[in-house]
């Protein structure tokens, strides 16, 4: 199993890329789990309308097709025989992440700058996702902004200014490498695997 929190689904491009990823990859693993928190979801109708010429139009249209109803809850959608699962918290990221139980071995966080959405990249955001960090688990981001490195390095993230693309000058790329690890509560730790 690999497991993948995103902070932002937007219109789902990170999942699917991701899909078709795991799909093209000859060793890949037997389970992806793709976790996602969204405060403004797309209507279905909408969701449909924006991938109109995607690039994977077969995923895409497997993804408008098992959209959920917006409420406020964790939605989950299984595709590929349940061997490729979409988990969707629709709701605040603070909200949530408290919540969630799970041990991730990659973070995508949303692209938007730290100006635009503050409450996103707060430093209590970021030792929320070292709660849920895999050893050794990545991260990935658009922003470069200086606090949120900080507050990354500071949830145990070791970080790197990375050249960005498509005319982002850098992004932010990270490691959970924690000095130190503390004990999970017992509520809070997920079953091993026999």
């Amino acid at each position: 199993r690999f497991t993948i929190l995103e902070t932002g689904f937007g219109l789902g491009n990170n999942f699917l890329a991701t899909w078709q990823a795991w799909r093209q990859d000859a060793q890949r693993c037997e389970q992806l789990v793709f976790i996602s928190v969204e405060k403004h979801p797309f209507s279905r109708a909408d969701l449909s309308a924006a991938h109109q010429g995607s690039p994977w139009t077969e995923l895409a249209a497997a993804l408008v097709d098992a959209w959920p109803s917006l409420t406020p809850d964790l939605h989950t959608l299984s595709f590929e025989g349940g061997r490729v699962r979409l988990l969707l918290a629709f709701g605040d990221i603070q909200a949530w992440l408290p919540q969630l139980t799970a041990r991730v071995d990659a973070f995508y966080l949303d692209g938007f700058a730290p100006a635009k959405n503050p409450a996103m990249w707060e430093p209590r955001v970021c030792k929320a996702l070292a709660r849920l960090a895999a050893p050794g688990a990545t991260l990935a981001t658009w922003s470069a902004a200086h606090a949120l490195r900080e507050g990354l390095r500071s949830a145990g993230f070791a970080v790197v200014k990375a050249p960005g693309s498509g005319g982002k000058r850098d992004i932010t790329l990270a490691r959970f490498e924690p000095t130190f690890v503390p004990r999970h509560a017992p509520a809070r730790q997920t079953a091993q695997a026999a």
